[in-house]
């Protein structure tokens, strides 16, 4: 932030706050130049602090199994629905008019027809590689069973 004060300070810019403890024309020299310091290390240390108690809050109700996010739209039952559908020769565009969406804010709509190419790519994807999930699945686990899941800050709280 100082950097920017001295970069509009150096092309002849005036910087002039509208509210708070230095209002009015920035002096780029002596007290104003501390206090300006002075706040952008505090506004610099409280947003790394609600950085800090957000990827606490995250650790938290990740332990808990808790994780955030929309409620997939494609069910496992709608994913095997479409997979035998599918496998009997129907197009996508055909079974999609069938299939309801059980939960959340579209409940008891129709899912896209992105949302189930999604969700068969996925399948794909899991069904291609499935030595790939188990072995990620089995990482997490032990790393939940250590407690030392990455991006965890050191020393954080444990709740």
């Amino acid at each position: 932030m100082t950097a920017l004060a001295d970069h509009f300070a150096a092309h002849g810019l005036v910087l002039e706050m509208l509210a708070g403890p230095l209002a009015g024309i920035y002096d780029p020299t002596g007290h104003g130049r501390l206090l300006f310091a002075f706040f952008a290390a505090m506004a610099e240390t409280e947003r790394e602090n609600i950085r800090e108690s957000t990827l606490e809050g995250l650790d938290s109700a990740a332990r808990k199994g808790k994780h955030g996010g929309r409620p997939p739209v494609i069910t496992d039952d709608m994913l095997h629905t479409v997979l035998r559908r599918r496998a009997d020769g129907e197009t996508v565009e055909q079974i999609q008019p069938d299939l309801i969406i059980p939960t959340g804010k579209r409940r008891g709509q129709n899912p896209s027809l992105s949302s189930i190419y999604r969700a068969l790519a996925e399948q794909e994807k899991r069904q291609a590689y499935p030595e790939a999930v188990e072995q990620a699945h089995a990482d997490f686990a032990a790393l939940q069973a250590a407690d030392s899941i990455p991006g965890q800050m050191a020393g954080s709280v444990k709740a």
